[in-house]
């Protein structure tokens, strides 16, 4: 699942080519998605209809139209978006698709339709966003988003470190990968209460968040599976993984082999001379 670097990487992509943009039509091959609003509803309020921003909050895709609608795209587990000439062959997993002005199409595809595509009007957006929004934490880059804060969240909890910072409540869209990643970095094993953490390691793991993130989204993300930027070229940020997916083989630190366990239902790499 593209986590955040992968969906800032999606935005900063979108954000070259949308704003200005009027859309001309919208289509839809009928196939369902996780969640999508009606067509009906897509083309009122898209046709005709100029892009204004792109947007992110955690892993949904927040675009603002001229008519102070606003389109919100979560990719869910496979899903790609791409800007291609109209006249580009459809593939099979091109479930939607936007005309635009300068006759380009923006496409969402989705091998495994899990992705979800909303639009709210304006009279309900403010409602809307609330709603959807209203269970996830900080950004890890928000100026409130310190050590502080994060260890009053933890604070009494029992739960593994890792499970803490992929729940999304105290602090928003760190998946998989970078949990593992910046847990290493830091040197705090993934299974520690996340109530025991000092404030000294919150700093230094903050630290070591916002760092790899920024790296990620500077290499264009992680393509170890699906995701690829709306260029259609993947990221290479897994090139520089310490930890993520390298079970048995040497620690880049000490040498001894990484070790992998299950938190949570998720794949968890770490270093237990390292990680205490």
């Amino acid at each position: 699942m593209p986590e955040l670097p992968e969906v800032e990487v999606v935005r900063l992509g979108l954000e070259r080519f949308l704003p200005d943009r009027t859309v001309i039509d919208y289509r839809s091959n009928g196939k369902p998605l996780r969640l999508c609003s009606e067509t009906q509803d897509m083309r009122r309020l898209l046709i005709g209809s100029r892009f204004l921003t792109v947007g992110r909050r955690a892993k949904y895709l927040l675009l603002e139209l001229d008519n102070r609608s606003l389109l919100v795209i979560h990719l869910g587990m496979t899903g790609r978006l791409g800007l291609f000439p109209e006249k580009t062959p459809v593939l099979t997993h091109d479930h939607r698709r936007w005309l635009l002005d300068n006759g380009l199409e923006l496409r969402f595809n989705d091998a495994r339709r899990f992705g979800s595509l909303l639009i709210f009007p304006e009279e309900t957006r403010a409602t809307a966003e609330r709603e959807l929004f209203a269970g996830i934490g900080l950004e890890p880059f928000a100026p409130d988003c310190t050590a502080d804060y994060m260890r009053a969240k933890a604070a009494g909890r029992t739960l593994p470190v890792k499970q803490f910072l992929m729940d999304g409540r105290a602090v928003a869209g760190i998946g998989n990968i970078y949990a593992n990643e910046a847990l290493f970095a830091a040197g705090i094993r993934p299974d520690r209460p996340a109530g025991r953490i000092s404030r000294k390691k919150w700093l230094l793991l903050l630290q070591e968040i916002i760092r790899i993130l920024r790296h990620a989204i500077a290499c264009g993300g992680s393509s170890i599976s699906d995701f690829l930027g709306t260029d259609g070229k993947g990221g290479y940020f897994q090139v520089h993984f310490s930890v993520y997916g390298r079970a048995g083989q040497a620690c880049p630190r000490c040498f001894k082999p990484i070790k992998a366990i299950r938190l949570a239902g998720r794949s968890t790499f770490f270093c237990a001379s390292c990680q205490r």
